[in-house]
């Protein structure tokens, strides 16, 4: 019997002008030739692995991603062996944009994350609700699977609270950022709460820099400034419309400068998620 949930799952394949969409390609030829080779047609497939034929057609031609649960069906009915089962990883790397997966590497090299933002709450402090909200307010609008795919994307760069060995992650997060009740009151609730929890972590540092500062040496703008094991270090800025990085050493030094009096000029951490939860009591 097909699984008809697990056909609609799946999404059609909205995927940038990078890499990704080469490596979805390259698995669904490997899918339909592993299937020819095992003399099946599409709907036979379908049927032993609970998927319906246009599915199957649309992950063969690169038009949608399959789900790791269509990898591992496939991998044993057709006899590959494990092959088709080990793209898996390969796959859920493709589900994300490029830039996003750039910087999450980033993100999971780095000894040392600290970030610097203005406007929104950093996207490794953001709950899966806020970060929906905030592509849903995006203009022009994004689709609802493009949304889909940008919010799993955000989440899974939040692993890197749990990676060991553990990095020191520090925040600085103007007042704003605290107050402004994106999404809405219950959303803007979990939000603060999910602040008070990773601010408690013994890794993690989020500072709030408050509104009435006569003297802000972040200014310029927000950045990510991230550190690694062999003493190099990156700077990333983000724009309206595009994502820099920041790696000539003279900028980036410019960029720790900056960073170190915002956080000598913010409040302590433990001023901080003290301003958090009396926020939290006001909303």
């Amino acid at each position: 019997m097909v699984d008809e949930g697990a056909d609609e799952a799946d999404r059609d394949v909205e995927l940038e002008d990078d890499d990704s969409g080469a490596v979805i390609a390259a698995v669904g030829r490997q899918v339909r030739l592993w299937r020819e080779a095992a003399g099946l047609r599409a709907a036979e497939l379908g049927a032993a692995i609970g998927y319906g034929e246009n599915q199957v057609y649309k992950v063969e031609v690169g038009k949608r991603i399959p789900k790791p649960e269509f990898l591992d069906r496939a991998d044993e009915v057709l006899g590959a062996g494990g092959k088709l089962a080990a793209m898996k990883k390969d796959v859920a790397e493709a589900r994300y944009p490029k830039k996003v997966r750039d910087l999450a590497k980033l993100e999971r090299e780095a000894v040392e994350l600290g970030s610097y933002g203005n406007h929104n709450l950093h996207g490794l402090l953001q709950t899966e609700e806020y970060a929906r909200a905030l592509y849903e307010m995006r203009r022009p609008a994004f689709g609802a699977d493009q949304i889909a795919r940008y919010v799993a994307a955000r989440m899974a760069r939040q692993e890197i609270f749990g990676a060991e060995p553990l990095r020191m992650l520090t925040f600085v997060l103007e007042e704003v950022t605290v107050r402004r009740p994106l999404g809405g009151r219950a959303i803007a609730r979990r939000q603060l709460e999910r602040l008070l929890e990773v601010g408690r972590l013994r890794h993690v540092e989020i500072q709030v820099m408050p509104t009435d500062r006569e003297d802000h040496a972040g200014m310029g703008g927000q950045f990510q400034l991230l550190k690694f094991d062999d003493g190099t270090a990156v700077a990333h800025w983000e724009g309206q419309l595009s994502n820099r990085l920041i790696s000539d050493p003279k900028e980036v030094r410019i960029i720790e400068l900056r960073y170190g009096i915002v956080r000598a000029q913010a409040l302590t951490p433990r001023e901080s998620l003290a301003f958090v939860e009396k926020v939290l009591g006001e909303t």
